[in-house]
């Protein structure tokens, strides 16, 4: 076995010891710093063209907390959670977004232009409305679908053609920054709980979140109570998952 670096064993241990745990105590001392703390390394975390296409609410208030408890199906990771962070995904504000990616790259940019620069350029003001941009007709999937099928005959081609893939990216980057969370929460000492059983609905409502924001899931954290973890890890033999070619 190789011998790991310092770095490598801390992250090990944090790693190994993070568990869904589905049971928090209540009356134990609780950081709230630790959540702010982790949510500055999630958003850290990498995103797809750096859209970050992500909001994360805090859910801190008992009132709140209950309500969002309900509508998380009363489970008791939601019930007995410190705070609830809900992971919020905002496809719809890639056009803003990228806008202010791009305003910032523009202070690195070199003058004249550099081949590089341009190409940056034409990513963000071409491609991207590419991919993201939608109508009631379907008429951006009809173009992304040509285009998609005129560049695959000439080589490797991305195939995005459907308003799907957007929302799938968006989803991804969400995952990667709750998981960063996840695993800070747990070098703070915190255990965490990622749920996807919620009443979408009810809880953008709730959030008072647009039509098109979509959530990705409820984190609940806490002090982990004994027996929150309701059974030993099990997962499949790692030559059957991992595959050399």
């Amino acid at each position: 076995m190789l011998i790991m670096n310092q770095a490598a064993e801390v992250f090990d241990k944090i790693v190994t010891a993070r568990r869904a745990v589905r049971k928090y105590k209540e009356d134990a001392s609780f950081d709230s710093d630790a959540v702010a703390r982790s949510l500055a390394r999630a958003v850290l975390a990498p995103n797809s063209s750096n859209l970050q296409t992500w909001e994360f609410y805090r859910i801190k208030t008992a009132a709140t907390k209950a309500e969002v408890a309900r509508l998380c199906m009363n489970q008791g990771a939601a019930r007995t959670a410190h705070e609830l962070v809900v992971v919020v995904c905002r496809g719809d504000k890639w056009r803003e977004n990228s806008q202010r990616v791009l305003e910032h790259m523009h202070k690195s940019f070199s003058d004249p232009l550099t081949k590089r620069d341009r190409r940056a350029i034409e990513y963000y003001k071409r491609n991207i409305p590419l991919l993201y941009m939608n109508d009631p007709f379907g008429f951006m999937t009809l173009v992304r679908t040509l285009i998609v099928q005129f560049k695959s005959w000439q080589g490797p081609m991305v195939r995005w053609s459907g308003s799907a893939n957007s929302r799938i990216i968006t989803h991804k980057s969400a995952a990667l920054a709750a998981q960063t969370f996840m695993l800070s929460m747990q070098a703070e000492g915190y255990a965490t709980c990622p749920m996807e059983g919620f009443d979408e609905k009810r809880l953008k409502r709730l959030l008072k979140l647009p039509r098109k924001a979509e959530i990705n899931m409820v984190i609940a954290t806490g002090p982990a109570e004994e027996g929150g973890v309701y059974s030993d890890r099990y997962r499949f033999p790692i030559e059957e998952v991992v595959k050399e070619v």
